[in-house]
């Protein structure tokens, strides 16, 4: 159910100059600068005061730069391991969890955290903007933003490649306010970024921003808002698997805002981020210390994402060297990114079922494989406060209990479309 509530509590700021200005509905760029930044939201509360769960994700409003709340939130769920944790030898193991499981109060009908991303993106896009909103995705996010949108009646264009297409089911039919087009078989994330981008310049029509949205990073900064106020400190160790690795970048914001809280310690937290071998761009700039992303032939690049299970992982071109990135995240937490085979990730996700009594998605599982391998090469201790993040999980608790209904393209374009075809195309969609 909706609540009452328009955040008019905040303010933005340039990562690198520190320069504060007003927000202006979608801005997604610093005014005036040229070299590619991120913007951070300033909350006039430096206190964050959570809310009871009926607010869903919108108990955490006070640190989220929304102008409303929609109906069909949920909230990450953080609580104590014991089934994993025992089997590691961790004593202080917490697990946040994002997606359906009734029973621990997670009821993410899409499985996804990226339900976080979605409610409060179009939390920030009021009624006023009267445009339609553009997201490129390789599964989960379009999933995620597919059912919000079709569920608060927010026009939605999703790009998503042919191949992962099998990811966008849903427990009941779709709004049709909401449409898909692909770039056809063999194309990947990359591809449909480059289909979004297109579409997005038709007038009326309004890209989602990725990890320049400031409301996409706080939306996943509640996995750590989750974290952080129900364990009552900071955790030390911070596990996620990443493909863009806006999460950890939105981790790392949320730190430095809980730290400013003054309630939760003064912890900076370290990333541990993987990756799914053996596409491990993010990995590969990393380990050479490079702020940029390192060289990468586009059919190689496709040939490894294939190989992958987790295809969410499978961002070609991450917000990483960007200032205010995850380069500057890491380099400021500390922290590693690390990786993880198909072989071991499925084995991960079985001791996870096995230990803590849900299925998990690919990616999620990625992440409980390297915390597997951290805690048995002593990279952490018994002792170590640890958050790991669990970023989607019960899609088949869900699929159990529910008849899906599976979204499909309007349209199927070229890897490297004809630009004004997309465009002629796209613009009778919505009318």
């Amino acid at each position: 159910m909706s609540k009452d509530f328009r955040a008019t509590n905040y303010k933005l700021q340039s990562i690198k100059t520190g320069k504060v200005f007003n927000d202006e509905g979608w801005l997604l760029d610093a005014p005036g600068e040229t070299e590619p930044t991120l913007i951070r939201a300033l909350y006039e509360k430096t206190q964050i005061d959570v809310k009871d769960n009926s607010w869903g994700l919108y108990k955490f409003a006070d640190w989220l730069p929304i102008g409303r709340t929609l109906k069909g939130s949920s909230a990450p769920v953080t609580y104590k391991s014991e089934g994993l944790a025992a089997e590691l030898g961790l004593k202080n193991l917490w697990i946040t969890f994002s997606g359906y499981w009734p029973e621990k109060g997670a009821c993410m009908k899409t499985g996804s955290f990226k339900e976080t991303e979605a409610y409060s993106v179009c939390g920030r896009m009021t009624a006023e903007m009267n445009k339609v909103l553009v997201v490129a995705s390789a599964g989960n996010t379009a999933r995620a933003f597919a059912q919000v949108c079709s569920d608060n009646k927010i026009p939605l264009l999703l790009c998503v490649p042919e191949d992962n297409i099998s990811a966008l089911w849903f427990g009941a039919p779709l709004n049709d306010c909401v449409k898909l087009i692909c770039s056809k078989t063999g194309s990947d994330y990359f591809d449909a970024i480059h289909l979004s981008n297109i579409a997005a310049g038709l007038e009326n029509f309004v890209a989602e921003g990725g990890a320049k949205n400031v409301a996409r990073r706080d939306g996943m900064a509640t996995t750590m808002l989750s974290a952080t106020t129900t364990i009552g400190q900071i955790p030390d160790y911070y596990f996620q698997a990443v493909g863009s690795g806006t999460g950890a970048i939105a981790a790392w914001e949320a730190n430095v805002r809980l730290i400013a809280d003054g309630r939760f310690g003064s912890t900076k937290m370290k990333l541990m981020v993987s990756q799914n071998s053996p596409f491990t761009p993010i990995y590969d700039a990393w380990k050479a210390g490079s702020r940029a992303m390192l060289s990468l032939d586009d059919e190689l690049a496709r040939k490894q994402v294939e190989e992958i299970d987790a295809k969410v992982l499978s961002n070609r071109k991450p917000p990483y060297p960007i200032i205010g990135g995850l380069y500057d995240a890491m380099k400021d937490a500390g922290g590693d990114v690390l990786l993880a085979t198909n072989q071991e990730a499925a084995e991960a996700a079985k001791l996870f079922e096995k230990t803590e009594g849900i299925d998990i998605h690919p990616a999620a599982s990625v992440a409980v494989a390297t915390l597997i391998a951290a805690a048995k090469n002593e990279t952490i201790n018994e002792e170590d406060l640890i958050m790991l993040n669990i970023t989607g999980g019960g899609e088949e608790k869900f699929k159990s209990k529910n008849e899906l209904f599976y979204l499909k393209p309007e349209i199927i374009f070229d890897i490297d479309p004809d630009s004004e075809e997309v465009i002629k195309q796209v613009s009778t969609l919505f009318e």
